[in-house]
């Protein structure tokens, strides 16, 4: 795997680290807490950072002087070989998005089935964008990064956010392929009976669309059309629905149910169930005998 300059770099400062993930792609998704620091940042790979919580006193070092201008889910695009420095006077916690420009330029070729002659990401410091907001926030930020269960929702939302640096911060202006119409019932029923055997393990997009022997961006724009679901969404109701036939076994402990089903944890387990269905395994459990 990959070992990324900034992540590194922000381990010798001050910054808390308070979670991170690296995905079966090799990006890594790391969340900081910092404060009172001073830091300089070069790397030779791409960064992404969403400020999820403060940064009001967050300024960056311009040539015309010190500038402000962080908050809540502001995004700063930090491209590989750019220098920067920050000035943290009060507390920020923030999410960075780590890639390299193999990486990058892969999706790329994957997306659009061509290379580009150049690719080159615009830099972006205190900037707005309400679908890179969402994409973390709704998806990123919304699961546990360490459960297996997360891995195809973690991929997917990583894949989205990349795409969409590539269409809007790029000198890449392709416009997204059309797909049209969904897979085809022997690819569908090769890729159910992959997730059905294969619950109890990390599934991600990646995993899912060599199945298909489709693109990432193919298969889950595919898959959707077919099953009126996003990959992800898909895998989590079959997880659950495992679940819920498997608490009818008395002879299986909610712990063993949870790695059956691809949670690492009971206590991350009961939580996606409640949400599910409202009660917690065990209280389900009781209402079936």
């Amino acid at each position: 795997m990959p070992v990324y300059q900034t992540f590194e770099m922000l381990q010798r400062q001050k910054a808390q680290l308070r979670d991170q993930v690296q995905l079966h792609s090799g990006i890594q998704l790391a969340a900081w807490f910092n404060s009172g620091d001073r830091v300089t940042n070069f790397s030779d790979h791409h960064t992404l950072s969403l400020y999820v919580a403060g940064g009001y006193d967050t300024w960056h070092k311009t040539a015309h002087g010190w500038r402000n201008g962080g908050a809540p889910d502001r995004f700063c695009l930090m491209p590989a070989g750019t220098e920067s420095t920050w000035d943290l006077r009060a507390d920020l916690a923030f999410v960075h998005l780590y890639c390299s420009e193999t990486q990058l330029r892969q999706l790329a070729e994957r997306v659009w089935d061509r290379s580009p002659a150049q690719l080159t990401l615009h830099e972006k410091i205190f900037s707005a964008d309400d679908r890179i907001t969402q994409l973390y926030r709704h998806f990123l930020l919304s699961c546990d990064w360490q459960q297996p269960a997360s891995q195809v929702m973690l991929s997917s939302a990583s894949t989205l956010l990349l795409t969409h640096l590539l269409q809007h911060y790029s000198d890449v202006q392709w416009q997204l392929p059309q797909v049209r119409g969904g897979l085809a019932p022997a690819v569908l029923r090769r890729v159910l009976d992959f997730i059905e055997t294969h619950l109890d393990q990390p599934l991600t997009l990646a995993v899912l669309a060599q199945e298909a022997a489709l693109s990432e961006f193919h298969f889950a724009r595919m898959f959707r059309h077919t099953t009126g679901a996003a990959p992800h969404q898909f895998v989590m109701q079959r997880r659950m629905a495992r679940a819920h036939a498997l608490l009818a076994r008395p002879d299986l402990t909610l712990t063993e149910i949870a790695f059956q089903c691809g949670f690492h944890s009971s206590a991350h387990f009961s939580h996606r169930f409640r949400q599910v269905y409202g009660m917690t395994p065990s209280a389900c459990r009781r209402a079936q005998s």
